[in-house]
């Protein structure tokens, strides 16, 4: 059936059971012995030998209808369309090694730049405490990258679940993750815009590094961006210098040790310019503000997603079919095809 998707699609591992009811169902209960087979030879065999496991068959079918069932069969209510009038936004976010500098500060402790990335994006998206609204009509999506790009959250207007994917992004641990690939990011991020159909489509580069993996070159990523009409803001965050950052002592213990990172401003400027962007520095809350500012200029166009919010159940009539056919099987084995002993 077209269109039909599965709640629990692991429940019809449940189906497995079907061969073992067939067995068990099939074996005979007791046996009579006899002293000679001989009388049996050549005797016909009856339709109701014939039939004589039938209600088996049956068991089993319905055990089979049951994990069907179970596994919650339906179909989507397409009806429930969402129209909005936005722009179509994908936040790219460094998660490298060196956004664990604790050099940001909420309230009295000081927080690592991916956390502090993160509060600023929540009040990008959902609003602060002032009269920012949020961005509640403009998809988002969120693409975060290290070494590698990936797009952890595609273009949606469901922003407590973007929210929910971002708090769960974490730095990278591994070496071999902490790199920073800006082109792939880019490059990503401008993938996800590119089909779709809003009129504005910007993306939000945050970055506290130099781009030194990938196979992409931030300046390419920055032309491929400028021919498909995609608008880049770049934002630094922290400062170059000396930035503390955690490290684990021989003692297991964590400790922070000040170490040298630096931006590539001059990189994150000429991406904005190629793109008809803008480049800001996270450091400032009043150019944080002139993000917001800037984007509430850009033109608006309607929007539609999908959401199935309702779905349209298909168990019931599996359940009923399976409850005819083993009260079918028990009424069969009770009466014509009852075996004896």
């Amino acid at each position: 059936m077209p269109g039909v998707e599965l709640r629990d699609p692991f429940l019809l591992g449940l189906a497995l059971l079907a061969p073992v009811v067939y067995a068990l169902a099939s074996r005979l209960p007791s046996v009579v012995t006899v002293s000679t087979l001989s009388h049996f030879h050549g005797a016909p065999r009856s339709l109701r030998s014939r039939l004589s496991k039938l209600p088996a068959l049956l068991l089993a079918v319905a055990t089979l209808l049951l994990a069907v069932a179970l596994a919650g069969p339906r179909t989507g209510d397409t009806t429930n369309y969402v129209h909005r009038e936005g722009i179509a936004i994908v936040m790219a976010v460094d998660r490298s090694g060196s956004m664990n500098a604790r050099d940001f500060v909420a309230g009295d402790a000081s927080v690592s730049r991916l956390d502090a990335v993160k509060r600023v994006f929540h009040e990008f998206v959902e609003g602060g405490k002032g009269d920012e609204k949020g961005r509640p009509d403009d998809l988002i999506g969120l693409v975060v990258f290290g070494t590698y790009a990936d797009g952890v959250c595609p273009l949606t207007l469901d922003h407590a679940n973007l929210m929910q994917i971002l708090d769960d992004v974490k730095i990278a641990s591994e070496a071999s993750e902490a790199s920073t690939a800006l082109g792939e990011g880019l490059g990503l991020a401008i993938e996800r815009l590119r089909e779709s159909k809003a009129k504005s489509k910007v993306v939000i580069l945050l970055t506290d590094g130099v781009s030194n993996a990938g196979d992409l070159d931030p300046m390419q990523a920055a032309k491929l961006a400028a021919d498909n009409g995609i608008k880049v803001y770049t934002i630094a965050a922290g400062s170059k210098g000396l930035a503390p950052i955690p490290v684990v002592g021989a003692d297991g213990r964590e400790y922070l040790r000040r170490v040298y990172v630096d931006v590539d401003e001059e990189t994150m400027r000429r991406i904005a310019d190629a793109t008809g962007g803008r480049y800001f520095h996270a450091r400032d809350a009043d150019k944080l503000t002139e993000i917001y500012k800037e984007i509430d200029k850009l033109e608006r166009s309607d929007i539609t997603e999908v959401r199935y919010l309702q779905y349209r159940e298909h168990f019931g009539p599996l359940v009923e079919a399976a409850a005819a056919l083993t009260m079918l099987a028990a009424l069969a084995s009770a009466t014509l095809l009852r075996r004896l002993p």
